[in-house]
């Protein structure tokens, strides 16, 4: 099981995360394609130091929502969404090309990636987007117990799925993630090293009411926006081996 983070995520003079201390112990990065985060600059930046560190790169691609940081849904259209997915797909392939680096995947930002797990028509615009792009991309989405149902309708726009479960959160009954507006919603260092440890183990996690749920995840989602979080993904980059 492969790591992945959430990086490139600074915009002009506001620094935001640890990208360069994060960097060297994780798989894949995640990238701000300048929608919710991120500006030309800071992509470029975080696109170099991934290559200097043999670290595949993925799409951030969110909706328009700088002032949100991408976390507020907005009601967007089918043929909408196509198009601000497409653009922000583009945008960071095309910097990542005129470096020598192939784009690999895309993952949803925030309040795209959530409107994407739960409702079928955010997800069917996504995987169009892909799909009608000029060449084939892979779409990271949340390993849950309906991820077959997600692989058969990606099957049907041609694109391949990478499933992702999380570190330091807490799941739901359902597999879905916790709200963060309930407690315990994420997870100290003690209950996330133990949940990756029964990921890695065992292929399961236990929710938010004790019931174990199995997990198929080709990649973990960690943290790295503050210092306390990259001390925690060193612990699972040594626990992962």
């Amino acid at each position: 099981m492969k790591l992945n983070c959430d990086l490139g995520e600074s915009f002009g003079n506001w620094s935001v995360g640890f990208d360069a201390q994060v960097m060297p112990y994780i798989d894949q990065a995640n990238i701000a394609c300048g929608f919710h985060a991120g500006d030309p600059l800071v992509m470029q930046k975080t696109l170099t130091l991934a290559k200097a560190n043999n670290v595949s790169v993925g799409a951030h691609p969110g909706y328009p929502d700088l002032v949100g940081f991408g976390r507020r849904s907005i009601n967007c259209s089918v043929d909408e969404i196509i198009a601000l997915v497409k653009y922000q797909i583009a945008a960071i392939d095309g910097v990542a090309k005129s470096l020598g680096i192939e784009l690999q995947y895309v993952k949803p930002h925030g309040a795209l990636y959530n409107d994407m797990m739960v409702k079928k028509e955010v997800r069917e615009a996504i995987l169009i987007a892909l799909n009608s792009y000029y060449r084939p991309l892979k779409l990271m989405l949340l390993a849950t117990p309906d991820i077959e149902q997600h692989r058969a309708q990606a099957k049907c726009h041609n694109v391949k799925l990478l499933s992702e479960a999380f570190a330091d959160r807490c799941y739901g009954d359902d597999g879905k993630l916790l709200s963060r507006t309930k407690t315990g919603a994420v997870h100290n260092k003690e209950k996330m090293l133990a949940q990756v440890k029964q990921l890695k183990e065992q292929g399961s996690i236990t929710t938010i009411s004790g019931k174990i749920l199995t997990l198929n995840a080709d990649s973990l989602c960690v943290h790295g926006d503050n210092i306390e979080g990259v001390k925690a993904i060193k612990a699972i980059r040594e626990l992962m081996g």
